[in-house]
């Protein structure tokens, strides 16, 4: 996997996960669950700019392992928020 195809991937995982918050508050516009929506866009940009930041930045000694991790990490971090947003849909 080049570093093309893994900038790619996290820009294409976050953006569809926002996408389903923009989703969600506009199905439930109660101002309490759109401002905690709000937060999860904002948890989900930061978890964005962390992994860009990581993939910018690379540990010379182990590549393959280190781009491994970040891809680990998008998905646990995904999984995460998206868990969260189901949790709201759910109150």
């Amino acid at each position: 996997m080049n570093l093309r195809v893994i900038k790619k991937d996290i820009e294409f995982l976050i953006s569809d996960f926002i996408d389903d918050c923009y989703l969600f508050m506009m199905i439930h516009p109660d101002d309490k669950k759109a401002a905690e929506a709000e937060k999860l866009m904002d948890e989900a940009c930061e978890l964005a700019n962390s992994l860009f930041d990581r993939v910018n930045h690379p540990d010379k000694k182990a590549v393959k392992a280190h781009y491994k991790a970040i891809g680990v990490d998008l998905i646990q971090g995904l999984d995460g928020l998206c868990d969260r947003l189901s949790a709201l849909a759910k109150k």
